[in-house]
């Protein structure tokens, strides 16, 4: 059964790094004291070495080890035998495109599908829906396919942000840029705020965080989801 965590970002405004998600990832990886670290998304253009080292940092509070993918000469039998696997934030064009380019799409889907827990953060996150199309990214590399891993049975936008009344700003929304993308795509949207995650378990879906998520489905007006909420419904649509 797979098992994921799939958070909106790795750092909500005044905390550390991962900071405000640590007290579930110590229950989600309990028993595991060494994860595989993806850092193909590369935040900033950081190297792989610095990336791994900032989420050793913050798994160092709950006695994680991390070590990153790149360190292993194997790809294939590093995600075989990983306990674990979390795949950090940056650019979602540039991690999926590394990943298609290393041939460890189907490696990963299999692993997780299996039963290996997944924490996603940002760009990790995007590419547990079915295609990377609702990223705030720029595309800065172009991958062989949007096509992701479809862990869950819709679309993920990341760092979800509401107009502000006071802007001046007069250029598109994201819900405006989302409602573009339901004139010709018809795969549910959620928005996740800054703080929130997904609580997969098999096609059990929920929501946690302190902040509501926005649900984005073609034809229908955006809807406000509590947390909590049950969202197991869109895996069977």
């Amino acid at each position: 059964m797979k098992k994921l965590l799939i958070a909106s970002t790795s750092t909500v405004h005044g905390k550390d790094y991962l900071e405000y998600i640590l007290p579930e990832l110590s229950e989600f990886f309990k028993g595991i004291h060494e994860i595989l670290f993806i850092p193909y998304a590369r935040p900033g253009g950081i190297t792989y070495d610095e990336y791994t080292a900032i989420a050793q940092k913050g798994f160092d509070k709950i006695n994680l080890k991390v070590r990153g993918i790149h360190e292993f000469k194997n790809h294939f039998g590093a995600v075989n035998s990983a306990k674990g696997i979390f795949t950090g934030g940056g650019n979602t064009f540039l991690l999926l495109k590394k990943l298609y380019e290393m041939k460890l799409i189907s490696s990963i889907k299999n692993v997780v599908e299996n039963g290996t827990p997944y924490f996603g953060t940002s760009a990790g996150s995007n590419i547990t829906g079915l295609t990377i199309q609702n990223t705030n990214d720029m595309p800065i590399v172009y991958p062989p396919s949007f096509d992701a891993f479809g862990f869950i049975n819709f679309n993920l936008n990341p760092h979800y942000l509401d107009p502000d009344p006071t802007s001046t700003h007069m250029g598109e929304t994201r819900e405006t840029r989302i409602n573009e993308f339901h004139t010709l795509n018809k795969i549910p949207v959620l928005g996740l705020r800054e703080g929130s995650w997904l609580n997969v378990k098999g096609d059990k879906v929920l929501l946690k965080g302190e902040l509501n998520a926005r649900l984005f489905q073609k034809t229908k007006s955006p809807s406000e989801l509590p947390p909590e909420t049950d969202l197991s419904y869109l895996m069977k649509l």
